[in-house]
């Protein structure tokens, strides 16, 4: 090989090609062309891409919706365990591709039209004037962690994706052959037979052993096995939990109580009508006009001019000022000329509102409680410090809280997702306690951690409890129910199937409902859309009745603990006129439901078309958690995950 290598770089087209790569170099650089490409981003889609921060909100707001449908917070550490963060990102990166797709096409919104679309928001009104400011804008966005770049690439993703929905779907309409078979399917009766099998029909089993029970245990354990529990020690450092015992300082009440006087009082507010004007004359002509009772708009449009109405605001809120020491100046219903910093003008006062000037009396409960929550706020900071100096100095988390002379509290056993030994909620729990509380060890002492809100607190573990599953004799009694029911159950199913391999011979239901000394019950005519409203029949029953043919038997559970042996006798089509009215009923329905779907193949088809790159370590870091260790993931595989509550 080396020969024909020596060979191929004395030929000229060795020569050749040295060449392009020297063309090259000079060209684009040797550095670049050598130089991997690193990206930091989480989510990649052509030229679109998800930085670790974007993922982290996206992750947060879906976390936050779930946590309110399970009713109580949860972990980064059980969210991952449980796929959300897999969720989250494979729907982002699903949602990046399409909309790069629909750029890729062509599709983009005009910026005229996102601007537009943006200033109807009312999150942006100033509430004074009630229209669009941008200040109020960029305020509100910087509260949620965002800029205007971000979220008017935001609102031109949504406006372009529903452009591209409407053209999609546009005249969209389902076949009536479609819900022809839909309303065929629906209105399809079915007479049927069935007798019972009750527990009173069959010998009562024997108790189980303690063996049995054990081999039971071991066949259940999954269902059986407790999560790992803790118990805790916690000392709380809340404003809340001091401050009504903290003296209030007359001297610091009145001094509070001059400093917003004027804030807490009610100013004199009016609805005004201001009309500018060019000149005297053209002033004098509009308070005519508003003297003899016109229409303030009739009048300033007359002028060539528009009102401008201020409905029951206080002076400060006109902008011109010196327009507004008139204004507050001019009796009700009366009409003045005002030269103003901003120009000319005629203003009327449409009606008045007298202010209120607040008294101590009227508000000391209010400033009180302040007073109380800042000194409380303060006592807090001194407790925190004081309890921190003696842990500092070698003393436990109980004898550091009883020098800084603050109670401790005992929570446990408890799971890491805040349930006691019975399952319930424990209280006065948080996530951020929780998840200190499962980063120590037993016998672990956090810091001093800021709980949000000016509460703080520190925890120790004082024991743990590793996931298992509890002794045969503590839960014996429930265990031999559970048991028993199950060997009754078994017999039951047992009995029923022989007499319905007795029927499937050619007995009939009557014969041998009588020799296992019960009733047929006959139900004709029943329906899919009916069947859910009979209570006798349970859902085991229906679902083997609907997937039957004609003369065939069957067994199934019925709503009461027992068996049914049921045989179908007959299947009957609809009638043409309903089976006719309900498939053009059904049509607007089935055409939402092409509607998704073709919602979603485009979306699959853009993940087809659009190169996407998803980093899931670095979404994991993004939400706190560690990378994936590909070799701690395969040993780990058997391990059982935190779940959600249900």
């Amino acid at each position: 090989m080396l020969a024909a290598i020596r060979a191929f770089a004395k030929s000229p087209y060795a020569a050749v090609l040295i060449g392009l790569l020297i063309i090259s170099f000079a060209v684009f650089g040797a550095r670049d062309m050598f130089r991997a490409k690193v990206s930091t981003d989480v989510v990649t889609a052509g030229n679109r891409s998800i930085s670790p921060a974007d993922f982290k909100r996206e992750f947060d707001g879906y976390k936050s919706q779930v946590e309110q449908q399970v009713g109580q917070p949860i972990t980064p550490e059980i969210a991952a365990a449980n796929g959300l963060d897999r969720r989250v990102l494979e729907g982002v990166a699903t949602r990046e591709a399409f909309a790069a797709l629909l750029t890729k096409i062509g599709l983009r919104p005009s910026d005229k039209l996102i601007a537009g679309e943006i200033q109807k928001i009312p999150a942006f009104f100033d509430q004074v004037t009630g229209r669009f400011d941008k200040q109020s804008y960029l305020r509100r966005l910087a509260d949620n962690g965002m800029t205007s770049t971000t979220f008017d690439a935001r609102v031109r993703d949504q406006i372009t994706e529903q452009q591209a929905a409407t053209g999609l779907v546009a005249g969209l309409r389902a076949p009536r052959a479609y819900t022809a078979l839909a309303a065929v399917y629906g209105l399809e009766s079915r007479d049927f037979g069935y007798f019972g099998i009750e527990p009173s029909s069959v010998p009562p089993p024997a108790p189980p052993t303690d063996a049995q029970l054990t081999q039971f245990m071991k066949e259940n354990a999954s269902q059986l096995t407790r999560p790992e529990f803790r118990v805790l020690t916690v000392v709380r450092f809340s404003p809340a939990l001091i401050a009504g015992s903290l003296p209030i300082d007359e001297a610091e009440l009145k001094k509070r109580f001059d400093f917003r006087k004027d804030t807490l009082s009610s100013p004199e507010t009016r609805t005004i009508i201001q009309i500018p004007v060019k000149n005297p004359a053209a002033a004098q002509q509009i308070i005519q006009g508003l003297a003899k009772g016109q229409d303030a708009a009739a009048v300033a449009k007359a002028a060539g001019v528009e009102a401008i109405t201020y409905d029951n605001k206080p002076q400060t809120a006109i902008p011109d000022p010196k327009v507004g020491a008139a204004a507050f100046q001019t009796p009700a219903g009366q009409a003045a000329m005002v030269k103003g910093d901003l120009g000319m003008a005629v203003v009327k006062v449409v009606s008045v509102t007298k202010g209120h000037a607040v008294t101590l009396e009227e508000v000391r409960p209010a400033i009180e409680a302040e007073l109380r929550k800042d000194a409380a706020t303060d006592k807090v900071y001194a407790l925190t410090q004081a309890y921190d100096d003696a842990h500092q100095g070698g003393a436990s988390l109980a004898a550091a809280a009883q020098k800084a002379g603050v109670p401790t509290v005992t929570l446990g056993p408890l799971t890491q997702n805040g349930r006691d030994l019975t399952g319930q909620p424990v209280q006065g729990l948080t996530q951020k306690l929780v998840e200190t509380a499962w980063s120590l060890p037993a016998g672990g002492e956090s810091e001093v951690e800021d709980a949000g809100g000016g509460e703080y607190f520190a925890v120790r573990v004082e024991k743990v409890i590793p996931p298992a599953m509890p002794p045969l004799d503590e839960v014996k009694p429930k265990l031999v129910q559970v048991w028993m029911q199950r060997e009754l159950a078994k017999a039951m199913e047992t009995r029923a199937q022989g007499f319905a391999d007795r029927v499937k011979k050619g007995e009939s239901l009557d014969a041998v409902a009588k020799a296992a000394g019960a009733t047929v019950t006959q139900v004709p005519g029943i329906d899919r859309r009916t069947a859910g409203q009979n209570p006798m029949l349970s859902q085991d029953m229906l679902s083997k009745l609907f997937t039957s043919r004609p003369g065939d038997t069957f067994t199934a559970q019925n709503n009461h603990f027992g068996f049914v042996v049921g045989k179908l006798e007959a299947i009957h089509a609809g009638d043409p006129a309903t089976i006719a009215r309900m498939a053009e009923d059904l049509r607007p329905q089935m055409s939402q439901a092409f509607f998704r779907e073709i919602g979603e193949s485009a979306h699959t088809a853009a993940r087809n078309t659009i190169k996407v790159t998803v980093d899931a370590n670095r979404a994991r870091q993004a939400i706190g958690l560690e990378p994936i260790d590909p070799k701690a993931a395969s040993g780990s595989k058997g391990a059982a995950k935190p779940a959600l509550a249900k």
